[in-house]
């Protein structure tokens, strides 16, 4: 066979293993540009296929190539590809063959696994046959992922080499460009030559060599998350695969798990993968831009800034390739802003959200903070804002499990005014000191924490958790603690748990004793609301250095704007004195004990000329035995006969009617420490019946009672209005049934006197047979009592606004608590009211510091009067050294030791 001379000759086997064929990558530009006749020097020169030899030539495969047998004839045309692609095919195989060599060796016998098969399943095989394919298939499946990686990281590897060799090579460039330019600039100073261009043609090569690698590098960055997750993808249905034998989670969930719980516990780590997508985005576009322009790399990057700052930028892109990449910077520009927005949307909502319910921090120093809620609360803030009013208003900051929202709302709802005062509602537990920091309480001047409603040991159980919590506070409490408990029992626990800085105000208990006091004496309440509340007069404790060495005496008219009502011994260790002596000598850092209209509203003055007189001769207060009447059962029923026992007369009576039966009575009153027989001053009758009941009231002597308490039954005292619509009910029946048992009295002077009912209306038959007897009604709800305050049926209603008042008070000052807890007290001093004749005689002419003076002959301090025909009392009255004319129809309150 003749063979063209030009031709290359035939090759061996081992010549085609040898042979090498450079790929045009290899094949240097300067060589192709600098000698174009060696282009294809290194290739063989294959002849032009002859016109008349149409047919294909014989193809063979490796397998049939055998180097010690002939050389087939073979077409020169196609020598080339058929080396390539045998070495091709001959490297495909080797791995496939020495896989499936791998495989066929561990794989088991599937024929033994078939015959196992159930005919009525089809399904089910032999366990140990499967586990062992399994294992087969893992196996192949974890040595493709390796390659996988290994190839990725090759990849990546092998880009970011040549991406690095590139950018140095264009930085070479660029400093021998700015050399060149250095050196034509001092040409052309030095007028050698007018132009020089010394650019080396290979710089453009360069150039573009960079810029198609920079175009490649961002294309190969961009496929590499897509890369990543198809590997994720893959492992997880690798590992779903394999759920029958192994309980193990799948890669994409725990990658997701990881992203969920990195973005939940940072709270900048959303914000901080938007600036990561954002600068990831500007490089990749800046990367894009440098390979499809011919601007530099940073002006490219501003470029891909501005396109994802503003999407309209890219509308002066002029070409295919930079109008696709800004089309597609500006497209994820777009994402990215989007997702910018959403956050910062979120971000703002979730901040008005926080101030909507109430979770910001309270920054205020000085102010008064409530930890709970309670109906009480109306009537607390409105004695604080008149308390504050003097100040130009105060700060009260209210926090409670309630929303916020909830909380301005009924607070808005309130009748009064603010007067100043600032009120903000907090949503939190008393219980967690990360919401009590959150209100500021180390800089609190004062925590009233208050009683639930509802169950009395509940309430005092969580008090006292929330005392635990506000001792445990780490910076400590600047102000002191005022706990509401509902149980006095409680008291002492409560207190061993606070210490020092807690003073305590048993409401259960106040509004018992109180009660007791009024039903005793008329108009009692009524003086009691105007000294505890903070609208009229209350107690202010101050020390004053013109006084020391003065006796008491001559401090009571010192005075001109208030009265004195005790000493704070500092020899005695701060402790008050009430009424003392009068020959008590202020010594130094004694403070005195007034009743004033606000703290900067008076001050001792020089000692007027005041004559003393004699009180009426021969006169004793007598002490009658009384009959009173308890309709219905409260917690603390003993500790409110023994009061009683201690301020009646020897030989009185106590009625007992409520639904409790006669046998249990005794048991509870046992129970609560009580011994009846050595009650000495009073004697039980017990009545079983309901107070809501007509016919149960008629069988009681109701007109013969000399005063008749109507207490909010313990069955209904975890609803307000409950107890108050029993009491109500029990309070109209009763005055009725008296109505209908006394004579009627035709007396103008009582109408005008109590409002303007007809005579013969059911209200005035009422209005007439409250002035036999007198009814204290104990009302939770103040609302209900405004309505029975109005109709003027009921001597006084006594209800929780006075516990506020008390709350209030002792929140402002600590130290009133311990004034307040004598006058409340079954010995020591308490609250009288006197008839004017114990202190002068009918007509006579006398300033109000002359009647002061004669009622210490009986060591009583007169704090205020009522006129015969006045309805209410006047506590600390001005101008008192005026004189004026008295009537024996005058009463005075005074302040006494218990008789």
């Amino acid at each position: 066979m003749s063979l063209d001379p030009d031709s290359p000759p035939p090759l061996s086997p081992s010549t085609s293993r040898d042979w090498f064929f450079p790929s045009p990558s290899f094949i240097h530009a300067s060589h192709l540009s600098k000698n174009p006749t060696r282009r294809f020097s290194t290739y063989p020169r294959v002849p032009k296929p002859h016109a008349s030899d149409s047919r294909p030539p014989k193809q063979s495969t490796f397998q049939s190539f055998s180097p010690s047998g002939p050389v087939p004839p073979r077409d020169p045309k196609y020598a080339g590809l058929r080396r390539r692609i045998d070495f091709a095919r001959r490297s495909e195989k080797s791995p496939r063959q020495d896989e499936s060599a791998g495989v066929s060796g561990r794989k088991p016998d599937v024929s033994g696994i078939s015959e196992k098969h159930d005919v009525s399943d089809g399904v089910s095989v032999d366990k140990a046959s499967a586990g062992k394919k399994f294992t087969g298939l893992a196996g192949v499946r974890l040595k493709v992922r390796w390659q996988m990686a290994f190839s990725v990281a090759i990849l990546i590897t092998a880009f970011s080499s040549l991406l690095h060799k590139n950018f140095s090579l264009y930085k070479q460039v660029n400093d021998l460009q700015d050399h060149i330019s250095k050196l034509d600039v001092k040409l052309h100073a030095c007028s050698l030559v007018d132009s020089v261009d010394l650019i080396p043609q290979e710089s453009h090569f360069l150039n573009k060599t960079l810029k198609n690698s920079a175009l490649i590098v961002s294309l190969t960055l961009l496929s590499i998350p897509f890369i990543f997750f198809k590997y994720v993808d893959h492992v997880s249905k690798s590992r779903r695969l394999s759920d029958n034998i192994t309980e193990e989670v799948s890669l994409n969930k725990q990658l997701a798990y990881r992203v969920d719980v990195s973005l939940s516990v940072h709270p900048y780590a959303k914000p901080l993968a938007l600036l990561v997508a954002t600068l990831l985005l500007i490089c990749l576009g800046g990367l894009a831009l440098f390979g499809v322009t011919d601007d530099s790399f940073a002006d490219c990057l501003w470029l891909s800034w501005t396109y994802i700052a503003d999407s309209g930028n890219h509308a002066n892109s002029e070409g295919i390739g930079p109008r696709l990449v800004s089309v597609s910077i500006s497209f994820g520009g777009m994402l990215i802003f989007a997702m910018m927005l959403g956050l910062v949307s979120d971000a703002i909502s979730e901040k008005f959200d926080s101030l909507r319910k109430g979770r910001s921090e309270v920054v205020e120093q000085n102010h008064t903070l409530i930890l709970g809620w309670s109906d009480k609360l109306g009537s607390l803030l409105n004695q604080l804002a008149i308390a504050n009013e003097s100040l130009g208003g105060g700060i009260v900051v209210v926090m409670a499990e309630r929303d916020k929202e909830e909380m301005e709302l009924d607070i808005a709802k309130m009748e009064f005014h603010f007067r100043g005062t600032s009120v903000i509602c907090r949503s939190g537990s008393p219980l967690i000191l990360a919401d009590l920091k959150k209100v500021s309480v180390s800089k609190a001047r004062a925590i009233i924490v208050l009683a639930e409603d509802g169950n009395a040991d509940q309430s005092d159980a969580r008090a006292l958790r929330t005392v635990l919590s506000l001792t445990g506070v780490k910076e400590g409490l600047r102000g002191h603690i005022v706990v509401e408990l509902s149980d006095l029992d409680n008291e002492v626990l409560v207190k061993l748990v606070g210490g020092d800085l807690v003073e305590t105000v048993v409401a259960h208990d106040v509004i018992g004793r109180l009660m007791i006091q009024c039903a005793r004496q008329p108009g009692l309440a009524q003086i009691w609301e105007d000294i505890l509340g903070f609208e009229n007069c209350e107690f202010y404790i101050k020390r004053w250095q013109q006084l020391d060495g003065m006796q008491f005496e001559d401090v009571l008219i010192s005075y001109p704007d208030a009265i004195p009502c005790g000493v704070k011994a500092a020899s005695c260790g701060g402790k008050i004195i009430l009424n003392p002596d009068d020959s008590y000598v202020l010594q130094e850092g004694d403070e005195v004990l007034v009743i004033a209209e606000d703290d900067d509203t008076y001050a001792p003055a020089t000692l007027p000329m005041v004559w003393r007189g004699n009180l009426p001769k021969d006169f004793i207060v007598p002490k009658s035995t009384e009959k009173i009447l308890f309709c219905g059962w409260r917690r603390d029923m003993e500790d409110m006969i023994m009061v009683l026992d201690a301020f009646l007369a020897p030989g009185s009576e106590l009625w007992m009617f409520n639904d409790v039966p006669e046998k249990e009575r005794e048991k509870k009153l046992t129970d609560g420490g009580l011994d009846i027989d050595r009650l000495v001053n009073i004697s039980l009758v017990n009545r079983e019946g309901n107070a809501v009941i007509r016919r149960h009231l008629e069988s009681l002597p109701l007109e013969s009672f000399d005063s008749i308490l109507i207490l909010a039954d313990e069955s209904v005292e975890d609803s307000a209005i409950q107890a108050d619509s029993r009491s109500l009910a029990t309070l109209l029946l009763i005055r009725d049934i008296q109505a209908k048992r006394l004579p009627y009295r035709e007396a103008m002077v009582t109408q005008v006197h109590r409002g303007s009912f007809s005579q013969g209306s059911w209200i005035g038959e009422m209005q007439q047979a409250s002035d036999k007897s007198v009814i204290i009604s104990e009302i939770l709800d103040p609302r209900t009592k405004n309505l029975l305050s109005m109709s003027k049926i009921s001597d006084y209603v006594l209800s929780n606004e006075l516990v506020s008042m008390a709350l209030a008070m002792v929140a402002e000052d600590r130290q009133i608590n311990d004034v307040l807890e004598e006058l409340f007290a079954e010995e020591g001093n308490e609250m009288q009211i006197r008839p004017a004749d114990l202190y002068l005689h009918e007509g006579e002419e006398l300033s109000f510091y002359e009647v002061l003076l004669r009622a210490r002959q009986r060591r009583e301090i007169v704090i205020g009067y009522r006129q015969g025909n006045a309805e209410k009392a006047v506590i600390n009255p001005p101008a008192k050294s005026e004189r004026r004319r008295w009537s024996l129809k005058d009463v005075f309150v005074v302040i006494a030791e218990k008789e």
